[in-house]
């Protein structure tokens, strides 16, 4: 496994475990885990809309990065370099 096997692999964990906890962040609808920890973080205060806004968008980053490296890593897995170069 080449460096930059390694470098993609700890930032794919990175980010998963990111995104795992920033889902569980946002504001669900019934009262089961993310209800609970988002009525820890969000007060009904007049800022929540924002909160949430920015919940979103670093859920969507997060996400996106997690997917962008399992693609370079399906391409470059065996040797570390880009397949065919």
């Amino acid at each position: 496994m080449g460096i930059l096997n390694m470098i993609l692999l700890v930032v794919m964990f990175i980010s998963a475990f990111l995104t795992i906890i920033l889902v569980l962040m946002h504001s669900g609808k019934g009262t089961g885990v993310s209800d609970m920890i988002a009525a820890s973080l969000y007060n009904a205060s007049a800022g929540s809309g924002i909160l949430e806004h920015n919940l979103d968008r670093l859920t969507v980053i997060t996400t996106v990065v997690f997917v962008a490296c399992v693609l370079i890593m399906a391409i470059t897995f065996p040797n570390g370099t880009i397949a065919g170069l």
